[in-house]
């Protein structure tokens, strides 16, 4: 223990080295990590054994609050948020564990006064990729809130030993390389043999009479895996709650077949060991084949099994009946991925603890809630039936009879009217045969929501129509929202600062605050300071690209940013256009009077999607040519910045003075990435898609830059025989841009490298980028007239960021507990 004084003549409460925050202990702390864990001294230890000794001392902070809250928990015997989902993205966790602990600054002391740079050390951590992208980040924000309100909350998931593939650009093209974020092991996670469960895979049915005469199902299984916990503590923002991710490894049950070895077979000794441990390899398989398909679902399977066998073992040590399960727990299914989890718990209660069907229905009905995350038919997913059967007979034999006694209500509703049951069947018939998962989280769930207005309206009026009619009270919207711990206050220090200054330090834990800076926008010191902070984010940036890049771009130019997943209804492509277009017109016209831009992209393409790859190569083509142009004198630049992680994100989203969000209006559930531009003070350029709608409503007609058609319009469009080829013709700088690119130009003079997606754009165009071209390039005129004139520019920031206060995750948590968990804060004291 070290002693701290308080005051003269006053001894103070010694602190104990793992738990204490001075400077003094913090830094005694991280010795001690460094020499006692790592084996090292600070003479001779490599940069990761720093990182790996102060992520240490964070945890054991931690692990002193996480203790509090479990003993909390269990005293009050509160209901507990359990968040099911195939895709956490938490991003480096050394600082957000600093930040929330409130010990930034003490820590920084501390390393400096061994000579260490914390800004270094932080910068060594590898990022866990257990996401593809919106839909991980948005469960690790969620988890953030959940702690940050005193929320009892478990999140469920994969530990994926390979996450997310880095991205490498080889001669313009993406390149996939593995994720080996575990190579030099993980600080923060602790692993729970003791916690572990039995998953069983394929095999058949069997039908039986228990002792009192009673109808049973057993399931004999084909093969046998194990799932072993791993948590993850999460710190909530200035208070004691930590909560828990808890990620499921898979193993075999037994690594080493000695019999099989001592028949001299010594690799298939070792081959049920490598077989398990497949389930959990690699996030997202390719399931364009069948073994991808059925590596998938296996892992579906396997992590919501695990994940309800060990709420079971919670519930059981409450003493609590087992209708009581669902006054316990709420689950949140996190898209269809863990949809499983229903007919899995009705397994469970049926099968394994011989609850009556009606009873067990009851709980799990009363159990589960769905977010529905897309409006693409094709991305609703489905499993053929004769996979499901071969992967999880008595799934099958579950799921066919709740949509047997699903059906028998309907036909009580709808007696005249059999299309409409084949649409809202669980299975569909139409063709091969599948098992509708969208359907089953529906059907199973006491609540949906969709996570925008308009994507929720959408929702109840196309993919779900029929579900909506049936039970429009089970409908509601949870607008996302993202963490302003990480994307305002770690990403964006200088922002933070100045709003702590100006407002005080509430406007954190409540986003709502920020409108009070609506008052300041009209002062010119104030304008200036902000100005000058994002200067310094774009400079920082600038230096980011030319090390990373050796791209030389200018940080007074307006830098406009799109960084999302590259897919065509995204509309990378039409920003694209819009860039060969200027390059087009300013090689016609040396003297056109235009701002300096630098068009700065980011994102992956799904290794499959052999389109979006080809929009990177062209990013990246164009960007080649456009960068070493000296008839453009630097007015011009395009960056395509690889690897969009959330570390990257970090130096990205507080430099953009442009946000954009084009997607094809009526195809985007939501974003994220369009709040987290606008928190870190970047006005957007958008369609009426997803949360652009709200945002644009929020902070103001005259600080958004609106164009495009909207979804009914896009709808009616297409309806009506759409024909992309007649626009071309009549729009000379599309035409322009389109021959452009058809020349070779962009490709070592190969016209035919681009020509997919020419052809498409030119005869197909299912996205209307060439029918909203027209509007989007005047559009960006507008940007361009006003970023002219900086005074009404960074009124306009500043009064985006006063507004934006609503898509604070905290509020959508706020939301989701209040209408759809019915849970409430449980405050944790430290023992």
């Amino acid at each position: 223990m070290a002693d701290t004084n308080q005051g003269a003549g006053v001894q103070a409460r010694p602190e104990h080295t793992r738990t204490g925050l001075s400077v003094e202990v913090i830094r005694q702390a991280f010795l001690d990590n460094l020499f006692y864990v790592q084996g090292r001294f600070l003479e001779v230890a490599s940069p990761n054994d720093l990182y790996l000794a102060l992520a240490y001392t964070l945890r054991d902070r931690m692990l002193r609050r996480w203790k509090s809250t479990v003993q909390t928990y269990k005293q009050t015997r509160c209901r507990t948020v359990c968040y099911l989902s195939a895709e956490y993205l938490p991003g480096p966790q050394l600082g957000n564990n600093l930040l929330n602990l409130g010990i930034m600054e003490n820590t920084r002391q501390a390393m400096a006064g061994l000579g260490l740079d914390l800004d270094v050390i932080i910068a060594q951590e590898e990022e866990p990729g257990l996401g593809n992208g919106g839909l991980g980040r948005l469960a690790a924000c969620y988890m953030d809130s959940l702690a940050s309100l005193e929320i009892p909350a478990i999140g469920y998931g994969i530990r994926y030993e390979y996450g997310i593939f880095d991205q490498a650009i080889r001669d313009g093209w993406q390149v996939e390389i593995s994720d080996t974020w575990l190579h030099y092991g993980n600080p923060w996670e602790v692993r729970r043999p003791h916690i572990c469960f039995d998953v069983k895979i394929g095999g058949r049915t069997e039908s039986y009479c228990d002792e009192q005469g009673k109808f049973r199902v057993r399931w004999l299984q084909g093969d046998l895996f194990r799932g072993i916990a791993y948590d993850t503590p999460i710190m909530g923002y200035g208070v004691n709650t930590v909560n828990l991710l808890r990620l499921w490894s898979a193993e075999a049950p037994e690594s080493f077949d000695f019999q099989v070895f001592n028949q001299g077979d010594y690799v298939g000794a070792v081959m049920r060991k490598v077989r398990s441990e497949t389930i959990s390899k690699v996030l997202y398989p390719n399931d364009e084949g069948e073994g991808g398909k059925r590596l998938r679902l296996i892992q579906q399977y396997f992590f919501v099994s695990c994940s309800l066998q060990d709420m079971l073992r919670i519930f059981f040590s409450t003493g609590r009946p087992l209708t009581e399960f669902n006054a316990k727990f709420v689950a949140q299914l996190n898209d269809t991925h863990p949809t499983l989890a229903i007919p899995e718990l009705m397994r469970l209660l049926v099968d394994e603890q011989h609850m009556e069907w009606d009873a067990a229905w009851a709980v799990t009905r009363s159990t589960f809630a769905y977010t529905n995350h897309t409006l693409l038919p094709e991305a609703l997913e489905k499993w053929p039936l004769p996979l499901f059967q071969s992967v999880l007979p008595r799934h099958l034999e579950i799921v066919y009879e709740i949509n047997r006694r699903f059906l028998d209500d309907m036909r009580l509703r709808f007696p005249f009217d059999q299309d409409r049951l084949y649409r809202l069947s669980i299975v569909d018939e139409s063709g091969e045969r599948h098992v509708r998962m969208a359907h089953l989280a529906c059907v199973g769930g006491f609540a949906i929501n969709g996570v925008a207005a308009l994507h929720t309206r959408l929702l109840g009026d196309t993919v779900l129509k029929d579900f909506h009619d049936v039970w429009p009270e089970k409908f509601q919207n949870k607008t996302n929202g993202v963490t302003p711990r990480r994307f305002m206050m770690l990403s964006n220090p200088g922002l933070s600062h100045l709003l702590t200054e100006t407002l005080g330090e509430g406007w954190v834990r409540d986003l709502t605050r920020l409108r009070e800076l609506e008052h300041h926008a009209d002062d010119a010191g104030f304008r200036q300071r902000w100005c000058e902070v994002k200067l310094g984010c774009k400079q920082r940036l600038a230096g980011f690209i030319a090390d990373r890049l050796d791209i030389r771009v200018d940080p007074n130019s307006l830098f406009d940013i799109q960084a999302k997943r590259i897919h065509e209804y995204k509309r990378q492509h039409l920003n694209l256009l819009h860039v060969v277009s200027l390059y087009n017109r300013l090689k016609r016209n040396p003297g056109l009077d235009l701002p300096s831009r630098t068009f700065i992209f980011g994102g992956k393409a799904a290794p499959g999607y052999r389109m979006a790859k080809l929009i990177i190569k062209l990013i990246n083509s164009v960007a080649e040519v456009v960068n070493r142009d000296p008839d453009l004198d630097g007015r011009l630049k395009v960056v395509f910045v690889p690897d969009f992680t959330v570390k990257t994100a970090q130096w990205v989203y507080p430099a953009a003075d442009l946000s954009e969000q084009i997607s094809t209006a009526g195809k985007e559930a939501s974003g994220t990435g369009n709040m987290k531009f606008s928190m870190n003070g970047a006005l957007t350029i958008g369609t009426l898609d997803g949360a652009n709608v709200e945002i644009r409503e929020a902070v103001g007609e005259d600080n958004f830059f609106l164009f495009g058609h909207t979804a009914e319009e896009v709808e009616r469009r297409l309806a009506d025989g759409y024909r992309p080829h007649d626009i071309i013709h009549r729009n000379n700088d599309l035409r322009a841009a389109l021959e452009l690119i058809g020349s070779g130009l962009f490709s070592h003079g190969d016209s035919q490298l681009f020509a997919a997606l020419l052809d498409d754009l030119w005869n197909h165009d299912p996205y209307l980028v060439c029918a909203d071209f027209a509007a989007y390039a005047a559009c960006q005129e507008e940007v361009g007239r006003q970023y002219r004139d900086p005074e009404h520019w960074s009124r306009m920031t500043i009064l985006n960021v006063a507004r934006i206060g609503k898509f604070s995750s905290d509020r959508a948590i706020r939301e989701y507990c209040q209408d759809i968990w019915r849970v409430t804060p449980v405050p944790v004291s430290m023992d």
